[in-house]
């Protein structure tokens, strides 16, 4: 499931291309942050099935050396280890990931030589090879090399994330939480049971309901998979999305207040949009700590801005916290929040 942070970045991206745009529509911004929130199930589902296709390479592999004009004894006598994992076979087999995959149109068929690729790589691995010369059979030991085929190999090939970036600008920043869910699937799976647990699927008919009575589009989806049945995340999303637009302006003004030897727009835009995240944040959920809202956002700075801007806005963001607590403007709610 994403995290508070992945979601903070997505609201960040989103407000980035609100304001930089000319139409600045409020509303279908919030449906694309949704909508890219969303597409993030996409890549979930992606990367379960490029495992799958790894299997469907190495049978395509057998069936071309036993139809060599004059195959050797190893082309008539193939190594069948990888093809018969008993997690991959899972996986393959699986009706819960092929309806789901069905449902987003998720397949790679129209990248096979992305997918030629990978494998070709994955088997000239000392991973992959040791697999295969092994004797030990089981599924923890398929499940563990796997795992370790996926983690080593096939997420770190440079020309996926390249097929996933010209996929979504958005993608490969959020690659690391999403094959982690992957592994995390991986790791759960059972011999015993009769299929795969992709997580989490969760149907949330409470938080249709709200997405349908602030008219934010759905784009037909049928499932919500990152969000929380009690609709915490959701309430996170839209209201610190909503709160820093709304308190856009009141907030440029006391943040020009603390950066007198700054010009505004001088600043970079994109630590003006932090500090304005931040303060909506603070301002929006009592619950929060400010140390946590502080923290995060001098962390997303490192990522997302200029190479100074953690301990500019570090410094911005403790002076107008603390203003703002002694006007009692922000207040804290819940224990070992209230001074």
């Amino acid at each position: 499931m994403l995290n508070r942070r992945q979601l903070r970045i997505k609201i960040l991206q989103s407000l980035y291309a609100f304001y930089t745009q000319d139409d600045g529509e409020v509303a279908r911004a919030e449906n694309e942050l949704f909508f890219s929130i969303d597409k993030d199930y996409e890549l979930y589902l992606s990367l379960l099935q490029l495992i799958v296709e790894m299997q469907d390479q190495a049978i395509e592999r057998i069936e071309a050396g036993k139809n060599k004009k004059l195959p050797s004894p190893e082309d008539l006598n193939p190594n069948t280890k990888f093809v018969t994992n008993s997690l991959l076979r899972m996986l393959s087999h699986s009706k819960v990931l092929k309806k789901a995959c069905e449902s987003r149109s998720v397949n790679w068929q129209d990248n096979p030589d992305i997918v030629k690729k990978i494998f070709r790589s994955l088997t000239l691995s000392e991973d992959y090879i040791e697999y295969m010369a092994s004797k030990e059979r089981g599924f923890e030991h398929d499940k563990e090399y796997l795992i370790r085929f996926f983690k080593r190999h096939i997420i770190n090939e440079e020309l996926l994330h390249d097929h996933f970036e010209e996929k979504s600008i958005f993608w490969n920043d959020d690659l690391d939480i999403i094959a982690s869910m992957v592994i995390k699937t991986m790791k759960i799976a059972d011999d015993d049971a009769d299929d795969i647990t992709l997580l989490p699927l969760v149907e949330d008919a409470v938080a249709f309901a709200k997405f349908r009575e602030h008219n934010v589009k759905i784009y037909k989806l049928e499932l919500l998979p990152f969000w929380k049945a009690d609709e915490d995340e959701v309430e996170f999303v839209k209201t610190l999305f909503r709160t820093t637009i709304s308190k856009g302006e009141e907030n440029a003004v006391l943040i020009d207040e603390y950066t007198k030897n700054w010009e505004l727009d001088r600043i970079a835009s994109m630590d003006i949009i932090l500090m304005k995240m931040a303060l909506a944040e603070a301002l929006a959920f009592p619950s929060i700590p400010l140390k946590v809202t502080l923290n995060e956002y001098i962390e997303l700075s490192k990522y997302y801005s200029t190479p100074k801007s953690n301990s500019f806005i570090n410094g911005v963001l403790d002076q107008l916290f603390s203003r703002l607590k002694e006007d009692g403007v922000i207040k804290k709610t819940g224990r070992g929040l209230v001074e």
